[in-house]
């Protein structure tokens, strides 16, 4: 069901072509996208833990992803947002992969090196392509980890497989209440400032948290080559989040300048059955150090704050 590309560990990085996703709607043009997946490939050398690339097809493109850990494992997926690709988790992922087999998962139509095809977000194309990643990984369930997009798409699939999902951790999840239409439309403008405002849009994503100058250039330089998607993904009706009968996780920040955490939280505790909330003071919507809270939920079931 997959294909295997190349297996290394850190600092025994072997060079491999991968064939990268047509450009279609997805990037302004071949040199961005030429740009985007050089810097994706020079930090995958820099993985912090032995890892394996996977290409799995599915019904709406074939998809890479990258495994950490051990396979005997429990099962972790790992779901980034929009606008990005798996190398947001490459600080987070030598704490996951200690206690997991993680799948680090480039959502299709995204800045990654998954198929360009942005399926509908009305329907069941989501669910469908999770379900095919899952079978293709041989998972029956498996813990998932969304942020913001990545966030939308785990409840489309835990919302219709709940059976599937061992524990859900979303953080600053789409689809549980409507975006901050005044920030988006400042956040467009910010692109049209050059640098200066890009970098400034990073920033605001991250509220009062620290960014790494790595972490600015790259998001920097994938917001300058990236086409994002226009239309934004729909909310979950009541008797959807109900559905959700497995132990979940919802982690806010207090400046999430596109998402108001506390509404997310209010509606959540109404709604899902078996819920824990952490609102970050100070976190924005791109959220930094986040293991330190969601691995006591995952391994003990117990809401522990881990970062003092």
């Amino acid at each position: 069901m997959f294909m295997m590309l190349k297996s290394f560990a850190r600092g025994a990085m072997q060079r491999i072509t991968i064939e990268h996703p047509e450009i279609g709607c997805v990037f302004k043009s071949k040199d961005g996208q030429r740009q985007v997946m050089e810097l994706y490939d020079r930090m995958l050398g820099q993985w912090p833990v032995e890892h394996e690339m996977l290409e799995i097809p599915t019904r709406h493109g074939n998809t890479f992803v990258i495994a950490s850990g051990d396979p005997g494992a429990d099962q972790l997926v790992l779901l980034h947002g929009a606008g990005s690709n798996s190398l947001m988790w490459i600080d987070d992922i030598q704490a996951y992969s200690k206690y997991y087999r993680v799948y680090a998962v480039d959502l299709i139509g995204e800045a990654g090196k998954s198929a360009a095809n942005r399926p509908s977000w009305q329907g069941p194309a989501y669910e469908e392509w999770l379900t095919d990643i899952y079978d293709g990984l041989k998972m029956d369930k498996a813990t998932i980890i969304g942020i913001s997009q990545g966030g939308w798409t785990s409840l489309k699939f835990a919302t219709a497989r709940p059976e599937r999902v061992d524990r859900l951790v979303l953080i600053c999840p789409g689809g549980i209440i409507y975006d901050n239409m005044p920030f988006i439309l400042y956040a467009f403008t910010l692109k049209t400032m050059g640098v200066w405002g890009t970098r400034r849009l990073v920033k605001m994503l991250f509220g009062d948290q620290p960014v790494e100058k790595s972490v600015l250039e790259a998001m920097t330089l994938t917001i300058k080559n990236f086409k994002h998607r226009l239309e934004i993904p729909p909310l979950y009706a009541n008797e959807e989040l109900a559905a959700l009968s497995m132990p979940t996780l919802y982690i806010g920040g207090t400046k999430d300048a596109l998402r108001n955490s506390a509404k997310i939280a209010d509606r959540l505790r109404r709604l899902v059955p078996n819920l824990t909330v952490d609102l970050v003071h100070g976190g924005g919507h791109a959220m930094n150090n986040t293991p330190c809270t969601i691995l006591p939920f995952l391994l003990t079931g117990k809401h522990r704050d881990l970062r003092n």
